[in-house]
Formats: structure tokens, C-alpha cells, sequence
């Protein structure tokens, strides 16, 4: 098993799969490939969940095993979040590579405003996508630009940690769900006892942890976290479906304070077909953006806000970038008329630039 782990990373696999039916398979550039060999069976599977699994407790729970989350690492290769679920029956694994190296913003080539968004000293940051979109490596990048620039506590709740920090100007505590805390919820409740600046929580689940975080953002801390959303005015309408109908006005009026910024994200094929190209919607707090979120009947118009603040505050909107992405070679029309919000509208802005 580790040696097949060892040659997914070296063949740039994103994402390592071991299913019964089927050999091993590997994700690269966003295409699932599979490699030249027997296909895995039942028993092939249970042991490599055996091996993943660290848990004793759960490892004597193999055969009545759902769905488990948890981490792994392969030292001097890398770590990987892994996912043992059941299927037809029998136990599959599917692994994300997660590099030994924590990304910096300008390894990922982000934009420069990310930095200024990063260096918030309070309120709430929330990086959103589909699974899979890159929205935790753009998180510790920015956990890392903060970790370089300022003296202060972070405190990250993760399931299960993925990028491994090392204090560098700040003090950072990483709690994992089901080893060091048993929710986010919970976790979060705890959080604001434990003397922290910046506070990541991996996911918005539920109502409980993200009233908590809007209360701790409120409170002067800075926060960070993801939703599975599409782009801004998504986040927004998702944050308030988390809420009773007669407290969105109130919820509006939260986070038209508290919210500093959205960033969206969409992994898009390189024209290469060697790689994947990130395409990025950004939201920064203005006053116009806080009157839009505000209104009900203004919120669903926000792109046209965002994209009118490229040049002064450093957002954009996904057709915007779309079009830079095409126009430097990096990803082909194809690719962004696909992804474009309104394909009809993205082709005719594109003449028009």
C-alpha cells in the first residue's frame, strides 16, 4: 500500500482510490486513472482500511464500519486525509494527498489582496467550493501568512488536521475531531476559554457552530472556515438558511459586520491537460457590500458589485478571472465558456475587452 501511495504522489495524484472491483486508481489533473494491475478485491480493501485506521477501537469495528474519517501519513512522502466507507457491502478507501509543506500565498500564486484579507485582525473569512476545490490549502496558506507576520494564538478545530504548522512568530494549537474534541460544536464552544487571536473551523456544519463563530467574530477574533458553496451570494443565502425565517433580518445585519470577506473557488483543466488552473471569486467588506447583504432584494445583484471593485479593492468575480485565465493561455475557451456563470454573457463581455 505505501508504495502505491509513494507512486501516486510522485505521478502528482491529487487523490488515491482503493475500491473492490476495480485496481488501484489515481486522480490526476482532475481525471481518474487507473493503473495496470489485478483489480482489488473485499479482503484487499478491509486491510488497507486496517491499516489507515489508527484507532484500535475503531480497527475492531471493521465489519460494521459506515463511513469513518481520519488521517494517515507516510513519512518523507506525505500525509492524506482519508475516508473508509462501505460499499455493496465491502469497505473502500479513498485518500487526498495533502504535501508535507504547508503552501504560502505566493506558492500558490493567489492574489496579492488575499494578504490584506489574511491580515484581518478580526471578523469572519470564509473560503468556499465543491469538495475537492482547494479550499484547505488556500486556508493554511493564509493560516501561514498570519503565522509569519504576527505574535498571536491560532487555533485551528479540523477533521482530521491536514496541513501540519510549525509556530514560526505565532502559537498554534491544532485540535482534530474525534481525537481531541467530539464536534465542532463542541469545540467551538470551548474555543473563546482558550485565548485565541484567530480561530480556523474547518467546516460550517450546523446552526450552533456558526452562531458561535459569528459570536466570536463579532468579539474581536478572526475566523476562519469553508462552506460548500458556489460564490458569494450562495455563502451569504446558505449562512442565513442555518437560521429561523424571523432572525434573518437580525443574521443579515451580523454579518454585514462581521463578514470581511468570501473567496470562492472552482479547479478548472490546464489547456496542458498536465495540471489544474484555479479560478477564484473574491468578496471584500465595503460599505456597498454591507448595504447589499443588508437588503434581501439587493443581495442576489452582489457579482455586479464585486465585479466593479476589481480595480479598487482588489475583487472579482469568477467570469472575470475566467477571462484573464483564457486570455494568458492558461486554461482554453472551451473550459471557460463551461464555467462561466452566463456563458452567453461571458463570450460577449470577452469581444467587447
Amino acid at each position: 500500500m505505501n508504495k502505491l501511495l509513494t507512486y501516486g504522489v510522485q505521478n502528482g495524484a491529487s487523490d488515491i482510490h482503493f475500491r473492490p472491483g476495480d485496481p488501484p486508481t489515481f486522480r490526476v489533473a482532475g481525471v481518474l486513472r487507473p493503473i495496470k494491475g489485478d483489480k482489488l478485491g473485499p479482503t484487499h480493501t478491509r486491510q488497507i482500511a486496517l491499516n489507515v485506521i489508527s484507532n484500535v477501537a475503531m480497527q475492531s469495528q471493521a465489519d460494521t464500519l459506515q463511513e469513518y474519517d481520519t488521517s494517515y501519513t507516510l513519512a518523507g512522502v506525505a500525509r492524506f486525509r482519508v475516508n473508509v466507507y462501505r460499499q455493496r457491502g465491502s469497505l473502500a478507501v479513498v485518500l487526498r494527498v495533502i504535501p508535507t509543506e504547508v503552501p504560502t500565498l505566493e506558492s500558490l500564486r493567489l492574489p496579492p489582496i488575499l494578504k490584506a484579507v489574511a491580515s484581518n485582525e478580526r471578523g469572519l473569512i470564509l473560503v468556499t467550493g465543491s469538495t475537492g476545490a482547494g479550499k484547505s490549502t488556500t486556508l493554511a496558506a493564509m493560516v501561514d501568512h498570519i503565522n509569519r507576520n504576527d505574535s498571536v494564538h491560532i487555533l485551528t478545530i479540523e477533521d482530521p488536521i491536514e496541513f501540519m504548522h510549525r509556530n514560526i512568530r505565532s502559537s498554534i494549537s491544532q485540535r482534530e475531531i474525534g481525537y481531541d474534541t467530539s464536534d465542532f460544536a463542541a469545540a467551538m464552544r470551548s474555543a473563546l476559554r482558550q485565548d485565541p487571536d484567530v480561530i480556523l473551523v474547518g467546516e460550517m456544519r450546523d446552526h450552533e457552530t456558526v452562531d458561535i463563530a459569528l459570536k466570536a467574530a463579532e468579539t474581536g477574533h478572526l475566523v476562519l472556515s469553508t462552506l460548500h458553496t458556489t460564490d458569494a451570494v450562495k455563502t451569504i443565502n446558505r449562512l442565513l438558511s442555518f437560521f429561523p425565517g424571523d432572525e434573518h433580518s437580525a443574521v443579515r445585519s451580523r454579518l454585514s459586520e462581521a463578514l470581511k470577506a468570501t473567496i470562492s473557488q472552482r479547479l478548472l483543466p490546464r489547456a496542458d491537460g498536465q495540471s489544474m488552473a484555479l479560478a477564484m471569486e473574491i468578496l471584500v467588506q465595503t460599505k456597498t457590500v454591507q448595504e447589499y447583504i443588508l437588503d434581501p432584494a439587493r443581495t442576489s445583484t452582489l457579482k455586479d458589485v464585486i465585479e466593479k471593485g476589481r480595480s479598487t479593492y482588489g475583487m472579482q468575480s469568477f467570469d472575470q478571472h475566467l477571462s484573464e485565465l483564457f486570455k494568458t493561455g492558461v486554461i482554453t475557451i472551451e473550459t471557460a465558456r463551461a464555467a462561466a456563470s452566463n456563458p452567453a454573457d461571458f463570450e460577449r463581455n470577452l469581444a467587447y475587452e
